[in-house]
This record gives structure tokens, C-alpha cells and sequence, in this order.
């Protein structure tokens, strides 16, 4: 079998969680961090098919977990944006950096916190020294984030709370100046204004 269809088996066995596979195609010399056309690495494509077993396989025989595909997923990123709280956490144990960005400029709390993904963005503050105050290419906050671009309710609120409880600056404006709570009053958040209020906004 040729190189390439060597990668290309380990790739898929990534995806499909073939575990055997993966020991074999490695032992006939794959480099674990080979990527497709997107870029992606084998422990990506694990992670993006919810094979968690595979993924910490990879992660023990060496895999690179902080290497980006072309649209700047790694595991780590990849279970930010989409509430995987376990594969955060085993990413979190590989010692992922947690200043990698996302295509829009923000770290992996920035979309978890807009996303409503409660324990993911719970898990980075209590686990890790991610910039909880990081500002993205559009000059939002993670707090920000969390303000304007969700519904307001239950989940955005315990999000709020648990950045302000782990030092976001409620003062931080948008790229037009607007500070939070004025973002929060356009939108009708009473409860998340409320929130703002008590902690001096």
C-alpha cells in the first residue's frame, strides 16, 4: 500500500473509531499528525465523530492536538463551539493552548460562552488561565458575546454570571464603544442587566 493510502486509512479508521487500525497504520510508520485535504489531522477527525476513544489513544501515542485544520477547528476549539464537554476536558488534560484562535479571532471560551454551552465555558474558567476578557476580530468579548449574539435566557444568564465571577470587565466596549449593559438594554435583558448592575457596570 503507498503512503497516501496508508494516511488515508488511518484518517478514516480516526473517524471511525477502529482503534486496531490506528496501532497498525502507525506502526508501519503513518505520522500521527498526517492531515487531509481540509487540513485535518487523525485526532481531529476522531474528535469531530465523537470517537473519544480514539481520541485519547492518539493523544497517548503523541499526537499534536493543538494543530488546525483550514477553518481553525482542533479538538480543543472543535468541543468549545459545540459543547462537548468531555472532549474539552481530555484536551484541557493534553495540555491544549488555550490561546489558539477560532476564524473569527476568539478563543474557545469566546464561542462557548455565545453558544449557551454552560459547563464547557464553567470547565475552561475553573480548569485553565484562558483570557476570559480575549477581544475578537469583531471587538466582542466573551461577555459581549454572550449578550448579543443568544436569546437572553436562563443559560446565557448563568454564563454571564460565572465571567463575571471569574474577572471579566463588565467596562469593556464593543469596537463603536457601546459598554455591555447598554447592549444588554437594547436587546430588553432585563435579568442580564440586572446582572451588570449588581456587579458595577
Amino acid at each position: 500500500m503507498s503512503e497516501l493510502n496508508f494516511v488515508q486509512q488511518f484518517l478514516e479508521a480516526a473517524g471511525k473509531g477502529e482503534i486496531d487500525t490506528l496501532k497498525k497504520c502507525l506502526e508501519q510508520g503513518v505520522d500521527i499528525n498526517a492531515r487531509n485535504k481540509q487540513k485535518r489531522t487523525a485526532i481531529l477527525v476522531a474528535a469531530m465523530n465523537d470517537q473519544l476513544d480514539a481520541v485519547e489513544f492518539l493523544v497517548q501515542a503523541g499526537a499534536n492536538v493543538d494543530l488546525q485544520d483550514e477553518t481553525c477547528f482542533n479538538p480543543f476549539l472543535f468541543g468549545c463551539i459545540n459543547g462537548k464537554l468531555e472532549l474539552v476536558k481530555m484536551m484541557i488534560k493534553a495540555n491544549a493552548n488555550v490561546e489558539l484562535l477560532t476564524r473569527f479571532g476568539g478563543v474557545g471560551i469566546t464561542p462557548a460562552s455565545e453558544k449557551g454551552h454552560v459547563e464547557v465555558v464553567r470547565e475552561l474558567l475553573t480548569t485553565t488561565d484562558i483570557n476570559v476578557n480575549h477581544t475578537n476580530i469583531c471587538g466582542w468579548t466573551p461577555l459581549i458575546e454572550a449578550i448579543i449574539l443568544n436569546d437572553g435566557g436562563e443559560k446565557q444568564q448563568t454564563i454571564i454570571k460565572l465571567l463575571i465571577e471569574h474577572g471579566a470587565n463588565v467596562h469593556m466596549v464593543d469596537k463603536y464603544g457601546v459598554p455591555p449593559i447598554e447592549l444588554a438594554r437594547s436587546k430588553g435583558f432585563t435579568e442580564i442587566e440586572n446582572i451588570l448592575l449588581a456587579a458595577g457596570a
